[in-house]
């Protein structure tokens, strides 16, 4: 049986919700749902745009500790809180799964924290 490791941002909401940023477990990496707070500040931006960027930020940096790159997503969760931002950070996904393309879906919903407007979970698959 194939060992579970655990990866950490350094969040406090890992530890407060009782979560890993991601969980490698044999071939496999699930990334959680990922907000756009620059983890280093703990601020969050008030634009969706450099929100999706942090995220993006963040899950390469989850992805890389865990010894997986971006090449390995083959599941995305996208979720945004208004649907007017999905034809905003749609380029900003394009440009980063570019030749990627792993099965996505996007879904309009409240997050827990009103300055929240995007949150992204993806699945790695390496083997």
């Amino acid at each position: 049986m194939s060992e579970r490791r655990l990866i950490s941002t350094g969040s406090p909401f890992e530890v407060t919700a009782g979560y890993s940023r991601a969980v490698v477990r044999g071939d496999w990496c699930f990334v959680s749902g990922t907000t756009g707070y620059d983890y280093e500040t703990m601020q969050m931006p008030d634009d969706v745009e450099t929100q999706a960027d942090n995220v993006l930020k963040t899950i390469d940096r989850a992805l890389d500790e865990a010894g997986f790159s971006r090449a390995d997503v083959v599941r995305a969760q996208y979720t945004v809180t208004d649907a007017a931002f999905a034809d905003i950070v749609f380029p900003i996904l394009g440009r980063y799964f570019e030749g990627i393309r792993p099965a996505a879906t996007m879904v309009v919903a409240g997050l827990i924290r009103p300055e929240m407007k995007i949150e992204i979970e993806v699945t790695a698959f390496r083997g």
